[in-house]
């Protein structure tokens, strides 16, 4: 037994919303490839762009109406919609490439009017193109009616244009052009509202501006997020920059007061301080990189132990552990000096008789582990807990750890009383350069002992 038939008001309805979803549905599919999306998310468009735009809009919305032909599924016909759309978005020629290449086929079926009304329709995008400030057409959205009262308002109080409410008006301007055609000549498609539903008319109106401003929301909301993620990088490089820029003046600050110190007692000794402080930093000012190999960041350790080593003679010992595996490993610059800056100021300083350093390096898992461990004089509980916010070297490596590789990448402190004090960080494995040479005279898979 056949179920109950839907009558002309619901079978409009019912047609107008599965046209919605039809240009959601093909305006989803262009924004998912990525050369589409390019297209889409920048204003200055070279005519290849262009024409891959108009032909993939404009094949996609052919097949629509080669369906409505062939199947009679009269919600898949979106030639007004989508040669608006096209000349809206990408100017006069893609609209007028879209609309003939939607307007043809009904010629088949003798629907004479077609070409020439949608061709009209993509001159009509690309014109209004040109008039309306670019921004202006991305912010046309689905819930312009809520505001509409208001824009009218102001536009006539101002005297101002809203082109907002231009870009309101044009398909529906257009929508009423193609039902007066269709009325009138009956060779063109047109979905006619039932007669004595006046209402209905106002639907069908409402459905065309759906189906333009839809798109556009689409498209929109790809761009802001191409947008937010570029801004989120840069807001990532100039975080990480401001990080480094904090630890090189702590270290610089520190090795003048250990060479101010030597100046009356030891001018020799500082004299040659000063020679090696100023070849690191001429290695630092030189590199502008946020990321080294840690062969590169144990170099840069040497040169500061070499002054440290100075200051603190004969008592100070460095003891390297370094994996072969690891020197290749790509890691933030000075994410290393800060903690044997660290150890050795707050560790060793006032340690009496020998004091050590053990610098570790292995990699596990695809991770990086480097710890810095010192035989000093440790810190309790209570100290270790204020680690990070009692000095600047050890709360920005955290703090940089964190930014770039996420909250679950961190600098980890142990210590014992008496027995000295562990750091140590994990760090993703981000590239592994082809392998350079083997471990050099500064750094050795073997234990290494320098005075």
């Amino acid at each position: 037994m056949p179920g109950p038939q839907l009558s002309p008001e619901q079978t409009l309805l019912t047609t107008l919303v599965v046209k919605l979803a039809v240009m959601a549905a093909a305006a989803t599919i262009l924004v998912r490839f990525r050369r589409l999306r390019h297209i889409l998310i920048f204003e200055d468009r070279p005519w290849p762009d262009r024409i891959t735009f108009a032909l993939s809009l404009g094949i996609l919305l052919s097949a629509g109406v080669a369906a409505r032909l062939l199947l009679g599924y009269k919600a898949a016909d979106l030639t007004l919609e989508g040669a608006f759309l096209a000349g809206l978005i990408d100017g006069p020629y893609a609209g007028v490439t879209v609309g003939a290449l939607v307007g043809l086929p009904p010629l088949g079926a003798g629907e004479w009017i077609a070409p020439l009304f949608a061709v009209g329709c993509g001159f009509a995008g690309g014109g209004l193109r040109e008039l309306c400030p670019k921004e202006a057409i991305w912010h046309f959205s689905p819930f312009i009616f809520t505001s509409l009262h208001r824009r009218a308002w102001r536009m006539i109080r101002t005297l101002q244009v809203d082109w907002q409410v231009v870009l309101l008006l044009a398909p529906i301007g257009l929508e009423l052009l193609r039902q007066g055609l269709g009325m009138r000549w009956h060779r063109l498609f047109y979905q006619p509202p039932p007669a004595g539903s006046p209402w209905m008319m106002i639907v069908v109106l409402l459905a065309t501006v759906l189906a333009v401003a839809t798109p556009i929301k689409i498209w929109n909301n790809a761009r802001i997020e191409h947008r937010l993620n570029e801004q989120e990088t840069l807001l990532l490089a100039a975080k990480i920059e401001a990080l480094s820029n904090q630890i090189n003046p702590h270290f610089l600050f520190n090795t003048l007061a250990s060479i101010s110190s030597l100046i009356r007692t030891e001018p020799e000794t500082a004299r040659m301080l000063i020679t090696k402080l100023s070849g690191l930093l001429r290695r630092l000012m030189r590199s502008t990189d946020h990321f080294v190999t840690l062969r590169e960041e144990l170099e840069s350790v040497d040169e500061y132990l070499d002054i440290e080593v100075v200051r603190f003679g004969p008592q100070l010992k460095v003891v390297k552990r370094i994996g072969p595996d690891t020197l290749d490993v790509i890691v933030p610059s000075m994410i290393l000096q800060p903690l044997v800056e660290n150890s050795i100021k707050h560790g060793l300083a006032r340690k009496v008789g020998e004091a050590r350093i053990t610098i570790t390096t292995t990699l596990r898992d695809r991770h990086t582990i480097i710890e810095v461990h010192d035989d000093g004089l440790g810190m309790t509980e209570e100290r270790l807990e204020h680690a990070f916010g009692d000095g600047i070297g050890l709360s920005n490596v955290n703090e940089r750890l964190r930014t770039i590789y996420g909250a679950n990448c961190q600098l980890k402190l142990k210590s014992t009383p008496g027995q000295g004090t562990w750091a140590s960080v994990e760090i993703p494995e981000l590239a592994v350069p082809e392998r350079g040479p083997q471990i050099g005279s500064r750094s050795g898979d073997a234990q290494r002992v320098t005075a």
